[in-house]
């Protein structure tokens, strides 16, 4: 897992973690063309820009509302359900998973305001992310927040078939402010919430997804 730095706000219009690959793939696109291998440069131009436009990391509007939480990925809404608990809390909650396709932004930003109180990593296998046993088995890194009224909910990064590289920059006591930049999962996979009982949910399986500017629910 990556725990690099991400700044509040977007210095490029490519994610920070992507800047390596890009960087690194122009430079080989240009020496295949400055010796001459204009077929296999003009392969690794096509393979440039696609590295570019995967670690593409636009602005977004976040919502004012204080009660609102924002989506933490782009995506779709695969499961909202009701479980009586989980690994991160022992007592009812809503579940609310997202699945992001190799095509979608795959910046990951926070959904409410509050404080990091736990900072959960725990590897594990790479199955499909759509499958709901990638929950529990897969790689995945998880943030338990606590916002100012002291509830808490859950994100949790999880690593797919494909993707293989979590991205987490945030650490236990930070405050985190809702649409913040806090990591990626690199080429594809699922982000599972974990939210009070209390809490309004206003969408619905089948959903499309904007992170940071998708409501999820209310904090009700």
């Amino acid at each position: 897992m990556d725990n690099s730095k991400w700044p509040a706000k977007a210095v490029l219009p490519i994610a920070m973690p992507g800047v390596k690959y890009v960087v690194a793939a122009i430079l080989v696109t240009g020496m295949f063309f400055y010796f001459g291998c204009l077929k296999t440069g003009g392969f690794a131009l096509l393979l440039t820009l696609f590295i570019t436009w995967f670690f593409r990391d636009p602005e977004r509007m976040v919502p004012e509302g204080s009660d609102l939480l924002v989506s933490p990925a782009d995506g779709k809404v695969i499961l909202v359900e009701r479980i009586d608990r989980c690994e991160y809390m022992d007592e009812p909650c809503r579940k609310v998973s997202i699945f992001m396709n190799v095509f979608n932004v795959h910046v990951n930003r926070i959904p409410f305001s509050g404080i990091i109180e736990k900072v959960q990593y725990n590897p594990g296998k790479f199955v499909n992310a759509s499958f709901d046993k990638a929950s529990v088995h897969n790689e995945r890194n998880a943030l338990v927040i606590r916002t100012e009224d002291g509830r808490r909910y859950v994100c949790v990064q999880i690593a797919g078939l494909i993707a293989r590289r979590i991205v987490n920059c945030v650490k236990t006591n930070e405050h985190v402010n809702k649409g913040d930049r806090y990591g990626m999962i690199q080429f594809g996979s699922r982000l599972d919430l974990y939210l009070p009982m209390d809490f309004e949910i206003l969408v619905s399986p089948g959903d499309k997804t904007s992170a940071g500017s998708t409501v999820i629910g209310r904090m009700c």
